[in-house]
């Protein structure tokens, strides 16, 4: 599909790339969020990552999935902006709801709650790479390979900062809840 609504940008119709705004803004947001952690910056990141995909639509080859292409373009305007600042981490927010299947009960859905809120706060404590790589791998469920592409890092990076922040999310869960941990995640 993205390579229809590719073409059709390319072919002069502009409209045609709200397809993409839409699809792809939500994550863009979450994966700006993970690195500068502030719900103002990561739009303003969001709106520039699309106004250069925009601009640079042509350059794209189609060697790796348009989303793969796009998102590293957010990540690295997030970088951008983070050593431009000199900030090293701000907030988080719960963008990302998971979507059961089923009509989930009252307390199905407090528990859903809790749990959001436990995880993301916990996020917001994690190094910006680990929170990136967290959200990349599980929400976004892209592969090392992916990743690899969107953020420019080596294979064992990512799979050494995915290890350390799987384990630094159960410690911080762990602390945070004592024995409560194991039944969030």
């Amino acid at each position: 599909m993205d390579d229809l609504y590719i073409k059709k940008v390319l072919d002069g119709d502009t409209e045609a790339f709200r397809y993409f705004v839409s699809q792809y803004k939500d994550m863009a947001f979450t994966l700006s969020m993970s690195v500068v952690k502030n719900e103002f910056v990561a739009t303003d990141v969001v709106q520039e990552a699309f106004m250069k995909t925009f601009q640079n639509l042509k350059k794209f080859k189609g060697n790796s999935k348009f989303s793969t292409w796009f998102y590293r373009i957010v990540v690295n305007e997030s970088i951008k902006v983070i050593r431009k600042k000199g900030e090293q981490s701000m907030d988080l927010d719960n963008s990302h709801h998971i979507h059961p299947v089923s009509e989930p009960s009252a307390i199905d859905q407090m528990k859903e709650l809790e749990r959001e809120y436990h995880i993301n706060e916990i996020l917001t404590r994690l190094a910006a790479g680990e929170s990136l790589v967290l959200r990349l791998f599980y929400l976004n469920e892209n592969s090392i390979a992916e990743i690899c592409e969107i953020t420019g890092w080596s294979e064992s990076k990512v799979k050494v900062t995915l290890h350390r922040a799987r384990k630094n999310m159960e410690k911080q869960l762990t602390k945070k809840l004592k024995g409560e941990a194991k039944t969030l995640i």
